[in-house]
């Protein structure tokens, strides 16, 4: 039996705007085990951004109770809310977050900074390890601006993985990049999906959903649909089918 990475149990989150209260999420529970491929869809409104900022550790919900890894995160204070996401947690932003002025390895090293179990030679050579594995070995020492949108979210998963996170959280990871560098990307996810990782990915495009192990969708703050996609489809098989370009 697999364990499992994510519980959450009657989660519900309000914000106090004005006079008014909103509630975001009103009453969430599922369990994600390891090596799951989710999808989390939802439109504006539908409670995706606040259920992501509680997945990790950004906020806290009102009530209900969230198991990371088997640990309570609600009764955190905030700094162990930040160490526990800087342990179990790796992120990929739509934005990529990238410092511009670094190197892609002085990137994927930030998240060792704050391990002083890591010394510098090791943190180093986790990071190229890192960008090796997303096949980035020969840009080991290009900033952002000498790379491409594919590149840098690239560099992104290097980053989220450096850590050997229990979850990799991806937030609209595909958002920015056109349809070619989305379904590579989409290859890298399947693979470390194929490799067991865990990876929770937040996003508004349905398509997103045939690529995954299994599709949650939010509408108005509940869960609408929960359900296991039998029939997932290849990532690489769609690109090679893609038109080819002047690039190619």
């Amino acid at each position: 039996m697999k364990n499992k990475v994510i519980e959450l149990i009657d989660i519900k989150r309000n914000f106090i705007v004005g006079d008014e209260t909103v509630h975001a999420l009103r009453g969430i529970s599922f369990c994600i085990e390891e090596g799951e491929f989710v999808t989390i869809m939802g439109s504006s409104g539908s409670g995706k951004s606040t259920l992501l900022n509680t997945l990790g550790c950004l906020d806290t919900p009102t009530s209900g109770e969230y198991l990371l890894d088997g640990v309570a995160v609600r009764s955190m204070s905030k700094p162990q809310r930040a160490r526990l996401r800087n342990k179990k947690i790796g992120f990929v932003f739509q934005n990529y977050n990238l410092l511009p002025k670094t190197t892609a390895v002085e990137n994927v090293e930030l998240p060792l900074m704050y391990n002083p179990e890591v010394g510098a030679a090791e943190r180093r050579q986790r990071a190229i390890d890192a960008l090796i594995a997303v096949g980035l070995g020969d840009r080991l020492e290009h900033k952002s601006n000498q790379m491409s949108g594919g590149q840098m979210q690239r560099v992104a998963i290097a980053r989220a993985l450096v850590n050997n996170p229990s979850v990799i959280l991806a937030d609209e990871a595909t958002g920015n990049l056109d349809t070619r560098t989305s379904f590579e990307i989409l290859v890298l996810f399947q693979r470390l999906h194929s490799e067991g990782r865990t990876i929770i990915f937040v996003t508004h495009n349905p398509e997103i959903a045939l690529y995954s192990s299994r599709n949650i969708r939010l509408r108005d703050g509940h869960v609408v649909e929960d359900k296991v996609n039998h029939d997932i489809l290849s990532a690489a098989k769609a690109l090679e089918e893609l038109p080819k370009t002047d690039d190619d």
